[in-house]
């Protein structure tokens, strides 16, 4: 009898102590990606700031900027889709700014329709975000040259392809020639932790609970 209590009390403990560590890693992570969001939050609504001379990924994204200059006309076109408006593209132009720089703009959405619509060269001041999006994975279909879409924002890929800086600002507000600015937001923020860790503590109940039953059964059976 007290073999079998010793080993069933140390494994209900073991595996209970484990489930419960989960859950306590999963709360410390529900903080972390709070931080995170409020941060971004932060960034996206505050006041804009001249683009930074050399901006950093990961010190930069989100951060709100305004710059004045003109659009090239260039573009390159992102397939998309909108809940309220159906398939459509956004529209990330070339734009270069009134000391010389040429980087990227994302304006934003228009219809299939649209997407060869004429948008000329234009001088227009924007304000929006820095942002190196999570668009690209490793399931991404690459740049259809042929037909001229690319299936995800590869910052990288459309500078080369327009011969810009790896620089991709996303418009707070409209730009013109019909295209419907899609600011940037943390609604996409996922943050599962506190799921995850209801889970986690769920299961150590059960499992806790499962030990104590099993404790009482090894007892009643040997009394």
């Amino acid at each position: 009898m007290l073999r079998n209590t010793i080993f069933a009390l140390v494994l209900g403990l073991a595996g209970g102590g484990i489930l419960i560590g989960l859950g306590i890693w999963q709360v410390q992570r529900l903080a972390w990606k709070e931080a995170i969001i409020t941060d971004a939050t932060t960034m996206i609504a505050a006041d804009p700031i001249a683009l930074p001379d050399t901006p950093d990924p990961t010190k930069d994204r989100y951060r709100a900027v305004v710059v004045t200059g003109r659009f090239t006309g260039e573009e390159a076109h992102v397939l998309t889709s909108s809940r309220e408006r159906g398939p459509g593209f956004l529209v990330v132009g070339a734009y270069v700014t009134d000391d010389g720089r040429r980087i990227l703009i994302d304006r934003g959405y228009v219809p299939e329709s649209a997407k060869t619509a004429p948008r000329p060269p234009r001088v227009v001041a924007v304000e929006g975000n820095l942002n190196w999006p999570d668009d690209v994975t490793a399931s991404t279909p690459p740049y259809d040259a042929s037909r001229a879409i690319w299936y995800g924002r590869d910052v990288a890929g459309i500078a080369a392809l327009l011969k810009t800086e790896p620089v991709l600002i996303i418009a707070r507000t409209d730009t013109g020639d019909a295209v419907l600015a899609q600011p940037v937001t943390t609604a996409g923020f996922r943050n599962d932790h506190l799921g995850y860790a209801v889970t986690w503590f769920g299961l150590a109940a059960v499992w806790l609970g499962m030990t104590v039953f099993l404790l009482w059964r090894i007892r009643t059976r040997t009394v």
